[in-house]
């Protein structure tokens, strides 16, 4: 039961994830610089430090005891993981969503889940343990998965541009290499997890239980903070918006207060659902057993299944082609599949 618990809390990591741009639809009168570093400051700075504080005990003390070079490479492979978000920010820009995201979360997926026990020299036991070849077979076919929803996105994309111009931001050439080096850098922030479990093993010997993980969040998402700030205040400089933190152009006077109030809650609302697919992640992590390493390609994986699911309830595929919708049905039919093949792949390594 320990087993499907934590694909269960994985799933809801996901979720959270999947809804955390949702609340961006209703912010207005900011630029993505000053909407980003508000959701920035709560999840990667804010949320780690007062969660930790309250589901870690004797939190000074295991920060005193944990090993220096643990807190600093979680905070430096962390920074990279920053970079990461940016490159997929730019991405997005040059060649849509939907193809971003399939090649970017791919590449994540099966680096972030393969490359930390090859890093620590662990890989020719993980590949003697029972259920191996499944976990394997399972995340081969959730990266099919994900390609098939970044074709369907695309499809989307195009059936929803007959009869108007197409974008003419669209470029391939300078978005694809870009999508890659997001994919890459993305897969860092399984490696500062991995890199700061020293921290994670004091914690436990101090009480922390199934919450050992919230600490290491101190260290990997501050990292990532740290470079996000740096490129969203480098924005705020070039384009002269720090004003808008505390008023809003052309708009009346007397709705100030309110609008902006509300910008920084949806900005803040981000930011807690994507602390939350971390706070779940960790919890869903300490119950993988032998294959604690899959923890991050189930995660990515149910990322892209519950993204699709919740497009498909909010009717976001409702003026598409029946072939695009029917190639969609196909991707989330083939990531419930790669579920399926890693939970059986997990349950063999249990034995």
């Amino acid at each position: 039961m320990g087993l499907f618990t934590g694909i269960l809390l994985h799933g809801l990591g996901a979720l959270s994830a999947s809804l955390c741009y949702t609340p961006q639809k209703g912010v207005s009168g900011w630029s993505w610089q000053t909407y980003w570093l508000v959701q920035a400051a709560i999840c990667w700075l804010i949320l780690p430090f007062v969660v930790a504080y309250f589901t870690i005990p004797s939190l000074g003390k295991v920060l005193s005891a944990a090993p220096a070079d643990a807190m600093w490479r979680s905070f430096l492979l962390g920074a990279v993981y920053g970079i990461g978000g940016t490159a997929f920010g730019i991405a997005i820009r040059y060649v849509g969503f939907s193809l971003t995201y399939a090649i970017s979360v791919g590449i994540s997926c099966v680096l972030g889940t393969l490359l930390p026990p090859l890093y620590k020299g662990e890989f020719r036991i993980v590949v003697a343990q029972d259920g191996f070849v499944w976990i394997l077979v399972g995340i081969l076919i959730g990266v099919l998965g994900i390609t098939l929803c970044g074709m369907a996105g695309y499809a989307k994309d195009r059936d929803l541009a007959q009869g108007r111009q197409e974008s003419d931001s669209f470029n391939i050439a300078k978005g694809l290499p870009v999508c890659l080096l997001a994919g890459v850098l993305a897969a860092f922030f399984s490696f500062a997890l991995d890199q700061g479990r020293p921290i994670a093993v004091i914690a436990e010997q101090y009480g922390a239980g199934d919450f050992q993980g919230n600490v290491i969040y101190i260290f990997s998402n501050t990292g990532a903070f740290v470079t996000t700030a740096i490129y969203c205040i480098y924005l705020h400089v070039k384009n002269r918006t720090f004003k808008e933190f505390i008023m809003l152009p052309n708009i009346h006077r007397t709705r100030k207060p309110i609008i902006l109030s509300l910008n920084y809650a949806f900005a803040g609302l981000t930011g807690i659902l994507w602390y939350t697919q971390f706070f779940f992640y960790g919890l869903g992590h300490t119950r993988m057993g032998k294959f604690e390493f899959s923890s991050w390609a189930i995660h990515m994986i149910l990322l892209v299944l519950c993204s699709s699911v919740i497009g498909l309830l909010l009717k976001e595929w409702k003026s598409t082609s029946t072939k695009t919708r029917n190639l969609l049905l196909g991707a989330v039919s083939v990531l419930i599949i790669a579920v399926l093949v890693l939970t059986y792949g997990n349950s063999l390594g249990k034995n």
